[in-house]
């Protein structure tokens, strides 16, 4: 297998989105930069003119460019796993998730943040949710000729790819700031990349970020062990978000910083 690193790879660019393609030889990893306005990724693993894709696209423009763009390949599956709307997008494919993705998507905490974003983006979001054709557990499932091993997390599943030593997760992010749900989650996140940096993934994919590395994730680490000082040091979220600014003052994604003081100061 070619080993690549995350700054190689050809890029096409579409009418709103662009795509960002990694060539492993045998294999190619297609990641799809939405550009929509919550900085989705989808993910395209093709291998012999059939494709898997992880997550889907969420916006109806996305989903035809994408779709679009897919047309001369064999599209065998999609794992939905953390976002679970855009069911207009390639309907009749089947959707492989764990049973507590659906659930997330249908009765959880997804479906709340589906309807957060019909309310703040109307009629230009898909917030149909696709219908899991194919319930799968942990470990391995082979798609379209392709091996993935699927973890459970506490809201849906990450995705290991071993042909191209790469594992997909929720969100990581090297210089935004993530929602993390108070110090025990932020524990919870240091514990999983831990093990990335350990197994020696040359990739890291997230939905909100183009793909990392293991250097990102350690950076990332330590973010999350700096949150855990700034917020015990702190008396409230105001005080808290402040000093986390100052700190960062270059990284991206306010909103989810306002998230994280809430939950830590809840």
């Amino acid at each position: 297998m070619t080993v690549v690193n995350k700054n190689t790879f050809t890029t096409v660019k579409l009418a709103k989105g662009e795509m960002n393609i990694y060539d492993f030889g045998s294999i190619k990893l297609h990641a799809y930069k939405t550009n929509d306005f919550i900085d989705d990724e989808v993910f395209i693993v093709e291998k012999d003119g059939r494709a898997v894709i992880i997550e889907s696209p969420c916006f109806f423009d996305n989903n035809r460019e994408l779709a679009e763009y897919l047309k001369d390949v064999e599209v065998e599956g999609m794992l939905i796993a953390y976002h679970g709307a855009g069911a207009t997008f390639l309907p009749e494919v089947p959707k492989y998730a764990t049973q507590n993705a659906a659930d997330y998507s249908t009765n959880g905490g997804g479906k709340a943040l589906v309807a957060n974003f019909t309310n703040a983006f109307g009629e230009t979001f898909d917030n149909s949710i696709h219908k899991i054709t194919q319930v799968i557990g942990e470990g391995q499932v082979t798609i379209g000729g392709i091996d993935f091993v699927i973890k459970q997390t506490a809201e849906a599943f990450d995705i290991a790819i071993p042909e191209i030593n790469a594992v997909y997760t929720h969100m990581l992010g090297h210089d935004c700031h993530s929602i993390v749900a108070g110090a025990n989650h932020a524990d919870g996140i240091i514990a999983e990349l831990s093990s990335y940096i350990e197994k020696g993934y040359d990739l890291i994919l997230t939905s909100h970020y183009t793909p990392e590395d293991l250097k990102d994730a350690q950076t990332k680490i330590d973010y999350l062990e700096n949150l855990k000082k700034i917020a015990a040091n702190c008396a409230d979220s105001d005080s808290f978000k402040a000093e986390v600014q100052k700190q960062y003052p270059a990284y991206s994604g306010q909103n989810y910083l306002d998230m994280t003081a809430g939950f830590f100061f809840a």
